[in-house]
């Protein structure tokens, strides 16, 4: 991907479409057919469109550099804000239809401590994927050949940090999973995780494959 500021826009506003797109269907519970030990595991219906945002800020950060990375977090965290005011004010307009309401709310009605865990999350994620994957980067002197390792290692990391904050806060606390469902919690933590690990070493190829022409 060439360095030019249609491209820098490009893909700032696909960062800001995954993120608030995943706001909106986190709430679907994803089936996996997995079992352990007598219990489902589920995931939560953000995994794919949210996991995309970390590549994003991956090749923004490798091309653009640091500043322009961090840059794109912040302006992530002002629209998914945003758009969390403007659902919560949407959900108190008088209904038409009882049936729409109860649509909305079952869809866009999350409560305050799912919005407290899903923009703690994303903070302290995003920013922490910025943070490592420069440090390392500059570990080894930004050698080509060596993408894979500040890319990959930047995003397991701040993929577990994620998982462990959104979903104690939104799952095992707001569900109560912690007291009531310990097993669940541990299963969903674990499974989301691996599964954000595995999409984390996917993308690896199209890392590679966006930041090639990087100076041309």
């Amino acid at each position: 991907m060439r360095k030019t500021e249609y491209n820098l826009r490009l893909l700032n506003v696909l960062f800001v479409t995954s993120l608030i797109i995943s706001n909106v269907v986190t709430g679907k519970l994803v089936q996996t057919g997995l079992v352990f030990d007598g219990v489902n595991m589920i995931l939560p219906g953000a995994m794919f469109c949210y996991a995309l945002t970390f590549l994003i800020t991956d090749v923004i950060g490798e091309i653009w550099g640091k500043q322009e990375a961090n840059e794109c977090v912040k302006l992530g965290f002002i629209c998914q804000l945003t758009a969390l005011i403007l659902t919560q004010l949407t959900k108190y307009l008088p209904p038409y239809q009882i049936e729409m309401q109860n649509a909305y709310n079952l869809v866009l009605g999350q409560g305050w401590l799912y919005v407290l865990a899903s923009l703690l999350a994303y903070l302290t994620a995003q920013s922490w994927d910025v943070f490592i994957f420069h440090k390392v980067r500059n570990k080894f002197n930004g050698n080509p050949k060596l993408r894979w390792i500040w890319n990959n290692l930047s995003t397991l990391t701040s993929q577990m940090i994620d998982t462990l904050i959104f979903i104690t806060i939104a799952f095992g606390i707001g569900y109560g999973w912690i007291f009531t469902n310990l097993k669940m919690f541990v299963l969903m933590v674990i499974g989301q995780y691996l599964f954000k690990a595995i999409l984390a070493i996917l993308d690896t190829p199209f890392f590679y494959i966006l930041t090639r022409r990087k100076n041309d």
